[in-house]
Order: structure tokens, then C-alpha cells, then sequence
């Protein structure tokens, strides 16, 4: 049996605690979303506010003066360094699906002749849609070839161009051996792209152990950078002199502000921004950033296990007669950070627990999803939302007519 007092004795042992004070958290809330928004970092008013400051007083020299000009390819750096990527190799640009359209496009023209995208009936909704648009827009003959988790090896015939994969899935927590598949799919002449918006920030990524291609990932989850930041690129130094950007903007020039009238690509990374930066959304995610690069990466891993192993346990304990149906690999080492369970009354019972201060999330059909960001989440927090979740279930206080009015975001 777990005791509120054997969490209480966790939160005072763990060397991630002081962390907690860098975010901004509302009293009263236990907060396991932060796979889908990360909490704010106090830092983060401060940069923000510098940003404004120089805005108001220097105008447009600020590009020049604060060096705005480069902070897209500063802040990709800085996240290169969480995920095992080498100098020049991420950029922060755009949204996860547009730079998702970009590497995409290079990818396939990287392997012509291949016409077979593949990639995971589960994946992200949004991947397999932009899949989708660069088929019918720019690929037409190509297909896109969707299987089951356990079926990517399978897939890989001498026909694939392009296997692109959530690390993570987001539904259910179910974690890729980045290495393995990287390797097979290479092994057969494909190139990998790797989605990493669940892992980025929450389990150890290294891009260049695993001799990956292509990746990108959003900086609002883990990174702890907003809603709606910019999201970040990556590809790998090999494919920089062959890759094409799809997309040529003037921020990808080589010379930008030479308003030259023909496309003329930037060497490197930086060839695969387009627009303007969003400066403001930039110095929010640096913040988020820099708050994850002062942790130590496998203290943040063991954490997240351990908050996992004590949650699971606790819905074991507390809740197994409730028709809580484990939706989360049961290995460990198979999952990201977060644990997913599946149950008839998931919507309903998800809104009563936001209604009690316990904020998860719900995704369709029926997926309870509860995140676990060990910076500024406590193993008290744990028992105690799973104290509330079975008072819900046993009053049957879900089931009231504002917990079935669906809303638009879940």
C-alpha cells in the first residue's frame, strides 16, 4: 500500500524540488497536462518584457541592437543541445506541421524514384494530414502506407522513400527505439522523420547516436515555451548541400537583405526558415529553454519513471475495480512521460476532474491521458489527484449534465 505520507517523503528527497520554483502554477491545481502545455517559467514575464522594452525604445534597430536577427538560430541551438543534435543542425521556426511539410519535401526529393511514405495508422492526426496535402500538392503517384506500431519493420520494402514517426505517441505514451528504426529503415534506403513533439524536453533524445535524418517538434509541450511557440527543425549535417527547401522564403536567402529578386538559398540549417521570426514567441520559449538545460536530463528521466511507477500503482491500488482499462505500454522503457487509460466515461469523468482542480487531458474515444513533468510536479500531487479521481468515480459525481457538454478543445 502507498501512504500520502511515502509521496510526501519522495517530494522531500527529490533533487528536481527546487525546480519547482521557477514556474508560475495556480494554488490549488495538480496539474498533469503539461504534455500538451507546458506551465509558465516566472522567466519568462521578465524576457518578455525586456523584449517589449527594447521594442518601445529602439524601434526597428532592435534586429541590430538585441540581436533579433539571429535569435531563431540561437534558441535552435539551444534546444539542439536537449536532443543529441550536432552545431547547425536546428533551427526554431514556423509550426510543427509546416516545418513536418518542409522535411517532408526534402526528404522525398532526397530518394527519387521511391514513391511509398510510411508511417503509423496511430501517428498524430496533423502528420498524417500533411502527408496527405504533399501527396496530392507536389507527389502525386506517392502513397502513403499506414500500420500498426508493431508492423513498421514489416513495412519496410525497397519502395519506401520516407518512414515518419511520432517517438511518442500521443494517445497512448508507446515510445520507438529511435536507434532501431532509424537503423532498419536506412538499412533499406529510406530516410527517417522523427516527430518529436511528445519527447523533446521529457525523455532523453539523442539525434545523433541514433544517425537520425530528419526531426521536428513543437515548443509548447515540455519545453515549457507558450501556447502556440514556435516549433523547431532538425536535419542532419549530411543532407544539408542536398536538401531543397520547399518553401523559399527570404528568411532562407543567403543573403536576405540583399533583396535579391531570385531565391538563392543560405547554406545549412538556416535554409529551411521562410518567414520573419515571431520575436516575442522566441524570447518565451528561450526562457522555457534555458530552464531545461539547467536540469540534468537523466534526473528528469528517472523522475518521470519513478512518477509513473507511483501513479500506476496508485490506480492499481485505488481504482482497479472501476473499469480503468491501461492504455500505456506496461514496460517502462516503451513509454514517454505520461501514462493513458481507457474507460466508457473518459470525457465526462476528465471534466469532472478539471472541475476539481486536477487538470489531465482526453482524447478520443475514450483516453484518459495524464502527463508527468517532473520540473514542477510533486509525488504528493499524484496521490492526492488520485484521491480525487476515485471520489469522482464512486459518488458518480461525473456523471452531471456540464460534464457531458462536450467542448471544442479537449
Amino acid at each position: 500500500m502507498i501512504a500520502r505520507a511515502d509521496c510526501e517523503a519522495l517530494d522531500w528527497a527529490d533533487p528536481l524540488r527546487p525546480f519547482r520554483d521557477r514556474f508560475e502554477l495556480p494554488p490549488g491545481v495538480i496539474y498533469l497536462d503539461g504534455n500538451s502545455l507546458g506551465a509558465m517559467p516566472k522567466a519568462a514575464r521578465a524576457r518578455m518584457g525586456a523584449v517589449l522594452d527594447q521594442w518601445s525604445r529602439d524601434l526597428i534597430s532592435s534586429w541590430n541592437i538585441h540581436d533579433w536577427i539571429d535569435l531563431h538560430e540561437r534558441v535552435g541551438a539551444k534546444i539542439g543541445r536537449l536532443i543529441g543534435a550536432g552545431a547547425g543542425e536546428t533551427i526554431v521556426a514556423d509550426s510543427t506541421s509546416i516545418n513536418l511539410y518542409k522535411v517532408l519535401n526534402a526528404a522525398l526529393d532526397l530518394r527519387p524514384g521511391r514513391r511509398v511514405i510510411v508511417s503509423e495508422r496511430e501517428n498524430f492526426p496533423t502528420d498524417l494530414y500533411m502527408a496527405e496535402g504533399v501527396i496530392a500538392g507536389r507527389a502525386p503517384g506517392h502513397q502513403l502506407r499506414l500500420v500498426d506500431a508493431d508492423g513498421v519493420m514489416d513495412a519496410l520494402r525497397d519502395d519506401v522513400a520516407v518512414v515518419m514517426l511520432t517517438h511518442v505517441n500521443y494517445r497512448t505514451g508507446r515510445m520507438y527505439d529511435m536507434e532501431a528504426v532509424t537503423r532498419a529503415a536506412q538499412a533499406k534506403g529510406a530516410l527517417v522523420i522523427w516527430d518529436l513533439a511528445h519527447s523533446a524536453g521529457a525523455v532523453p533524445v539523442d539525434l545523433t547516436g541514433a544517425n537520425a535524418d530528419f526531426a521536428i517538434g513543437c515548443g509548447y509541450k515540455f519545453l515549457n515555451g507558450g501556447p502556440g511557440a514556435p516549433a523547431f527543425l532538425y536535419a542532419a549535417a549530411r543532407h544539408h548541400a542536398g536538401m531543397r527547401p520547399v518553401l523559399s522564403g527570404w528568411f532562407g536567402h543567403a543573403a536576405p537583405f540583399a533583396f535579391e529578386p531570385s531565391y538563392r538559398p543560405a547554406d545549412g540549417i538556416v535554409k529551411m526558415a521562410v518567414g520573419t521570426p515571431p520575436i516575442l514567441s522566441l524570447a518565451a520559449l528561450e526562457a522555457g529553454v534555458d530552464v531545461m538545460l539547467d536540469a540534468s536530463q537523466d534526473a528528469l528521466r528517472a523522475k518521470s519513471l519513478q512518477q509513473a511507477e507511483v501513479f500506476a500503482a496508485l490506480m492499481e491500488q485505488e481504482l482497479a475495480a472501476h473499469g480503468f482499462r491501461a492504455a500505456s505500454p506496461a514496460d517502462p522503457a516503451q513509454r514517454g512521460s505520461q501514462l493513458c487509460y481507457d474507460h466508457e466515461q473518459g470525457w465526462p469523468i476528465m471534466r469532472a476532474l478539471i472541475a476539481r482542480g486536477v487538470i489531465g487531458d482526453y482524447r478520443a474515444p475514450n483516453i484518459l491521458r495524464f502527463g508527468f513533468t517532473p520540473l514542477y510536479l510533486g509525488f504528493t500531487e499524484l496521490w492526492d489527484a488520485v484521491a480525487i479521481l476515485r471520489d469522482i468515480v464512486q459518488t458518480r459525481s461525473w456523471d452531471k449534465p456540464e460534464h457531458h457538454a462536450r467542448a471544442r478543445v479537449t
